[in-house]
């Protein structure tokens, strides 16, 4: 799957977009009506590995239940030369962690409109009863002019009430070290506050171009989730607002009680602060301009980096 005449049913493949651990991201082109899509195709190597398979189909079943600007639309799955996969619709390539490592400059200009879209594309998630439980920077595709759409939709759980939430259990806690929170860490029950805590930690590396813990190990790393204290991102970044701040602290608060209860309140506090002191220029070289080709967006949430299951790494 290398050359360009390359197809998968209809869909001739064009460019390789980015390859992950498990699978591989194409442009493609329906060659009947000529419209362009991404296609999330698992690996060559586990085009017959049920777990594999079973989580694409989750990330469909999950993603049939949304229709929303905000948030990336997966049109099907299927199977063609036996190689599983999903057809999506084709947006920008770039997410926020890509953007981040050319610095937080390089989206501090354009960020109010970028955080209400990502907080408006959770907020409709959670409408739909499904909480996404992987929230970070790489999982929030963003355009040239801010336009963002939430992606990854792999370990999203409904939102569990009565009996269920009673009788929860979790064998393994799944998600991303740098981002979770504590009850997730703790395989408890997670709602919407859970999403909150993840997505106050991405505000915290949006706005000074670091998360807000890191350690010396995996462990390290999520101990400090549990039990540090909060920091606050003034302390990287003079610029950012008290209130701002305060916010960002709130959400990451250890006791789900003590954050803001829903993705609305979220916004309904942060449409009425500023980010910033000083409106930030934009660079005079945009990190849109000659993109690298960089591995992606959706593509470690098991395995590498710090994204894993807990008691994988």
């Amino acid at each position: 799957m290398t050359k360009t005449r390359d197809f998968l049913g209809p869909y001739r493949l064009t460019r390789l977009i980015r390859v992950g651990s498990t699978a591989e991201v194409w442009e493609a082109i329906h060659e009947s009506s000529q419209e362009r899509f991404a296609l999330k195709v698992l690996k060559q190597s586990l085009s017959g590995n049920k777990a594999e398979i079973a989580l694409l189909k989750h990330e469909y079943n999950v993603a049939k239940d949304l229709s929303s600007p905000r948030v990336v639309k997966i049109l099907e799955y299927r199977e063609e030369a036996s190689r599983p996969m999903l057809v999506l619709e084709l947006f920008s390539e770039l997410n926020m962690k890509q953007a981040l490592r050319r610095g937080p400059d390089s989206l501090a200009f354009m960020l109010d409109k970028i955080v209400e879209q990502s907080a408006e594309g959770l907020y409709y998630m959670h409408t739909k009863n499904w909480i996404h439980l992987d929230v970070k920077p790489d999982n929030f595709l963003v355009s040239s002019d801010g336009t963002v759409k939430l992606i990854d939709f792999t370990i999203a759980q409904k939102k569990k009430t009565g009996l269920a939430k009673l009788f929860h259990s979790v064998k393994v806690a799944k998600g991303t070290r740098s981002y979770m929170a504590p009850e997730q860490i703790r395989k408890k029950v997670c709602d919407e506050r859970t999403d909150v805590y993840a997505f106050g930690c991405v505000l915290y590396e949006l706005c000074t171009g670091k998360p807000p813990y890191t350690g010396d190990n995996p462990n390290d790393l999520l101990n400090k989730h549990l039990s540090a204290s909060i920091p606050s991102p003034i302390v990287h970044n003079d610029n950012v607002t008290r209130d701002f701040a305060d916010l960002v602290k709130s959400m990451m608060a250890k006791k789900p009680e003590n954050r803001p209860p829903s993705m609305w309140e979220f916004l309904k506090n942060y449409r009425g602060i500023e980010i910033f002191k000083k409106r930030p220029r934009k660079p005079e070289v945009s990190v849109f301009e000659n993109m690298p080709g960089i591995k992606g967006a959706d593509d470690m949430i098991r395995k590498g980096g710090q994204s894993a299951d807990l008691d994988g790494e």
